[in-house]
């Protein structure tokens, strides 16, 4: 399927997904859907550049955290709309992803790993010491009374941007993932100093790898503060964004952008029923077991067990 094609499926789907959920009178189904949208959007982000590159990023709640406080930002400085609270955080944790990528792509393994981390780290430090957009007090963030397009509940505003962002973001990660950019950077995982000897430019496809990876957790974090009404620096820089963002794609398999999608969903809504019928202090535990299960059983993931398994049904 051509990536046309495959952009206006998504998209087609995508409105499809959104008007018939009218049709569904319960506001928690809203709720526990749009954080399970997130988590693939977070999972495909991380992909781009720690499946698809083989950088692995322990920052994912430091760009997820620049896009939920450059929407604080927006909405006290300039009471904002949505959609370029949207936009203009997407593109400061592209942003972001380019310098960080800058100062630490030259780095492998490990150190990358570990510089990742720190970032986070120092970002949340500033963020708690930036009293203009709450500090380590947090800020309130009070939903417009007027929703557009005449929908019933905001809930339902923020659902409906999470889907369509979610399809542009799969829709990202098919391009990179079938283009020549997605080889290119198949061959930096497989080996970076071959990959560079035979002529592949790898700083600038990590540059770009780490860009989009960083816009994209960016724009899954500008709803957040509408989402929650309340933000504060420890909601924004939860461990679970980061140990989710990292666990999905493991579990559903990194070599292919469908993976990140199943493991969100099946971990994601794993998740959400724990939360609701025992207690959201498990979320944790249980993506700890489940990747020990899946490192330990599929160590490829649900898609790389499944193309092992229609090799040998070959």
């Amino acid at each position: 399927m051509k990536n046309r094609t495959f952009a206006a499926l998504a998209f087609a789907t995508a409105v499809a997904v959104i008007a018939a959920s009218r049709l569904i009178p319960n506001d928690y189904f809203f709720s526990a859907a749009y954080t399970v949208l997130q988590f693939i959007i977070l999972a495909t982000a991380w992909n781009i550049l720690g499946g698809y590159t083989g950088y692995v990023n322990f920052g994912s709640a430091a760009f997820f955290a620049t896009g939920a406080y450059s929407s604080v930002f927006l909405y006290k400085a300039l009471h904002a709309p949505l959609v370029v609270m949207i936009v203009t955080g997407t593109l400061a944790a592209g942003l972001l992803g380019l310098a960080v990528g800058y100062l630490t792509l030259r780095m492998r393994g490990v150190f990358f790993a570990i510089a990742t981390l720190a970032l986070a780290v120092v970002l949340y430090t500033f963020v708690v010491n930036w009293d203009y957009v709450g500090g380590a007090r947090g800020a309130y963030i009070i939903q417009p009374r007027v929703i557009p397009f005449g929908l019933p509940r905001y809930i339902h505003l923020l659902y409906s941007a999470m889907v369509l962002m979610t399809a542009l973001a799969l829709v990202i990660a098919r391009a990179i993932e079938t283009s020549t950019i997605g080889r290119g950077l198949a061959a930096i995982r497989d080996d970076e100093l071959a990959a560079e000897c035979a002529g592949v430019p790898t700083l600038r496809l990590k540059l770009f790898s780490a860009t989009v990876s960083g816009a994209l957790m960016g724009m899954a974090g500008t709803t957040f503060p509408y989402y929650l009404a309340y933000i504060e620096p420890s909601a924004a820089f939860s461990l679970s964004y980061a140990v989710n963002s990292i666990a999905m794609p493991l579990i559903g398999g990194m070599m292919s952008w469908v993976g990140p999608v199943i493991g969100a969903v099946l971990l994601g809504s794993v998740q959400q029923i724990v939360q609701v019928t025992i207690s959201s202090a498990w979320n944790l535990l249980i993506v700890g077991v489940l990747l020990v299960a899946f490192v330990t059983l599929a160590p490829n993931g649900i898609m790389g067990w499944v193309d092992a398994w229609r090799r040998k049904r070959r």
